[in-house]
């Protein structure tokens, strides 16, 4: 089955295979004449991102890439991005690739017109409004994978690189004016970050849906975009050349990234800390903490995980669908717990005090002390 679609929530999201031949068109609507693209080291010399570089030079837009982002993204890289679409003269970003390249483009476009240090303008409160709107660049968003959803995000994660805190940087203009979402950018995908990244859209919407806070459009568009990833991550795992799979994980990854606006939890604030700390994967880190974080909110979550399990086909209630969590896992590879990843927890003290601290663990369902995180933190290892 051949899935075109042109959608317009919760901006302009072009979905289909080949799509990446109206890029060009993409960049021309927002009114960029010179755009950057801006990709993470990884994805540079790839062939899908040289075919979205020509297919920007053959419309007369020029054939610019900023490549030098690192895995989590940080201040130096952003700086030295914003120096190079100065530079160039650029007037809009593509921004390109997995959370990384999309984060980091996203920020580069918005810190171009700023004077203030990036981080005055944390999601903390209003600080966002601090910002200046005018000189604020275009973006056209190119996910080249199905995980963090930065696509339809207004927020981008900056690590700070003297303190190694991940730091969410957020504002209305960070949402891409397009989006491409072309399935067969993915396909090229290693089997070990189609497990990572689709278990990071699962994570995004079984969070978001346990979140407390009233938010009743998140709520049902996360309880799909779960049945999406149920139904078609295997199948892109096992096939990477399965374009209907692929496309349903799109949607899924761009469904996680909307409905988290009714907020994160346990799962994300013990991740972050752990991938700012030892560089792992993020996608794959939210599904190795999964199973103990779903035990730590049983008593909140119950009744709400047994309605998504019945919703999902998923018989037996939480404990279905915790068994479906831990069956799922082991069919995509991922470690049984953080020991199987080669962290020890002799930072488990530092680790402890990074969650509590992270904006993500406002919405765990279960109030996040020192005392009962850093106890989850040892029931995952």
């Amino acid at each position: 089955m051949n899935i075109v679609a042109n959608w317009s929530y919760p901006t302009a999201i072009k979905m289909g295979r080949g799509r990446i031949r109206e890029l060009a068109d993409a960049c021309k609507s927002l009114g960029m004449k010179k755009p950057l693209l801006v990709t993470d080291r990884g994805l540079a010399s790839m062939a899908i991102t040289q075919g979205a570089l020509d297919v920007l030079e053959e419309a007369g837009l020029g054939r610019a890439i900023f490549a030098d982002v690192d895995p989590n993204p940080n201040e130096k890289n952003l700086e030295a991005g914003v120096k190079a679409f100065k530079d160039g003269g650029h007037d809009g970003v593509v921004a390109f690739g997995g959370g990384s390249g999309l984060d980091l483009g996203k920020c580069v476009a918005f810190m171009a017109g700023q004077t203030r240090p990036v981080w005055d303008f944390e999601d903390v409160g209003d600080w966002w409004t601090r910002a200046n709107v005018e000189g604020i660049a275009p973006i056209v968003a190119v996910p080249t994978t199905a995980g963090t959803g930065s696509e339809v995000g207004r927020a981008s994660v900056i690590t700070n690189s003297e303190t190694h805190v991940k730091k969410i940087i957020f504002h209305p203009k960070f949402l891409p004016g397009v989006v491409i979402s072309d399935p067969e950018l993915t396909v090229g995908m290693p089997k070990m970050i189609t497990a990572g990244t689709g278990m990071d859209a699962f994570a995004h919407c079984l969070e978001a849906y346990s979140s407390p806070f009233y938010h009743p459009m998140s709520q049902g568009i996360a309880l799909e975009g779960m049945r999406l990833v149920k139904e078609f991550l295997p199948r892109a795992y096992a096939d990477g050349t399965d374009i209907e799979a692929r496309t349903n994980m799109m949607a899924a990854a761009a469904m996680g990234a909307v409905a988290f606006q009714k907020g994160l939890g346990a799962i994300h604030s013990l991740s972050h800390p752990i991938g700012a700390v030892y560089n792992t994967h993020h996608g794959m880190t939210n599904a190795v903490v999964m199973p103990p974080v779903l035990r730590f909110n049983r008593a909140e979550i119950e009744e709400k995980i047994a309605r998504a399990a019945a919703y999902l086909g998923i018989s037996g209630g939480f404990d279905g669908f915790y068994d479906y969590v831990l069956a799922l896992r082991s069919e995509l590879g991922v470690p049984d717990n953080l020991t199987a990843m080669g962290i020890k927890p002799d930072r488990i003290d530092e680790l402890t005090a990074m969650a509590i601290e992270d904006p993500s663990c406002g919405g765990n369902p279960v109030k996040m002390t020192f005392e009962n995180t850093k106890a989850l933190f040892l029931e995952c290892f």
